[in-house]
């Protein structure tokens, strides 16, 4: 029988819930997180669309509790995640008690440079923390985008003296869909950190006129050009989207297993991950206590069986996609 991800990730959860809860969450394997200094469990907590969804305030706020009790020590959210900074605020209520530990990264999204540090310390006070330990700027979207952020005066320019200001430790860039872009970007900047977007059915997609379109002979994704810069500049990589915002949900591979694996078997330190419920995180922290790296033959299968058949979605789902 096939199960599609959501499936999957339901039915092992249910079966968690029905045996107790989790023990052993103190084993989440950690990686360096570059040059930080700082461990990161291979899994995250992602502040984006899914964890604004909550209706609730008081749901949202138990679920990053909960994967703080599981043992995950790296938050990752953004200044325009849910209406009026939501995650920030949401998060902040959780982060005025419980920093201690916490690899706190958000991310500036306005392209004016002149209002950097004023969105900075926006940052801090919505997440009620003195210093931020990562500003990534967000989703590069081409390399005009680039430009305008290593432009004099820009965006780049300004956190840098945020770094200075000690508002922040390491300043990051994070990219869905644009990997050359990226790559440059990594190239002539010494960002402590990026995040990309990583999974097995971007392998034969590259970035071209009109957005992504495929090409799996000449693949340009992150993981031929923007993954070895990172990695060769040791730079801490944080992988998102490793379930193509569920574009993929349909497809037998896609298992949450497959997935997870496919991503934490390249050279990163952590996959950014957001859920609707609190519960499915504790079947992946069980999938990830039990992680070996992928045999090389079982990642080409899978990139190859995802990518060629899910090129179209992919394109309608990152050609303008900004997770808020």
């Amino acid at each position: 029988m096939s199960f599609t991800r959501r499936e999957f990730l339901e039915t092992a959860a249910a079966g968690t819930l029905a045996a107790g809860p989790l023990a052993g969450a103190a084993k989440i394997p950690t990686r360096p997180l570059g040059k930080t200094g700082f461990n990161a469990t291979v899994l995250s907590f992602g502040g984006g669309s899914r964890f604004t969804a909550y209706k609730e305030e008081e749901d949202a706020i138990r679920a990053f509790s909960h994967a703080l009790d599981l043992g995950i020590n790296y938050l990752d959210t953004s200044d325009n995640y849910g209406p009026a900074q939501r995650s920030e605020i949401l998060i902040g209520k959780v982060l005025k008690t419980r920093r201690k530990g916490v690899f706190v990264a958000t991310k500036c999204s306005d392209r004016d440079g002149s209002k950097t540090r004023q969105l900075v310390e926006r940052s801090l006070k919505n997440l009620q923390v003195d210093q931020l330990d990562l500003v990534h700027i967000h989703s590069l979207l081409d390399e005009e985008d680039l430009s305008r952020i290593e432009a004099k005066g820009g965006v780049l320019e300004q956190l840098m003296r945020c770094k200075e200001a000690k508002l922040t430790r390491f300043i990051g860039i994070t990219c869905h869909a644009a990997p050359v872009a990226l790559q440059k970007a990594l190239e002539r900047h010494d960002f402590d950190c990026t995040q990309m977007a990583l999974n097995a059915a971007m392998a034969a997609i590259k970035s071209g006129p009109g957005g992504l379109v495929p090409n799996p002979e000449v693949a340009e994704a992150f993981e031929d050009t923007a993954l070895p810069v990172a990695n060769r500049k040791k730079m801490a990589v944080i992988a998102m989207k490793i379930f193509a915002q569920d574009a993929l949900k349909d497809q037998p591979e896609a298992t949450g297993r497959n997935m997870i694996y496919y991503a934490l078997t390249l050279p990163i330190t952590t996959a950014v991950i957001s859920y609707p419920r609190p519960e499915l995180l504790d079947e992946n922290v069980k999938l990830v206590q039990a992680f070996k790296s992928l045999p090389k033959a079982e990642m080409s299968r899978l990139a190859q069986t995802l990518s060629l058949r899910n090129i179209s979605a992919l394109v309608r789902q990152f050609r303008h996609h900004v997770d808020a």
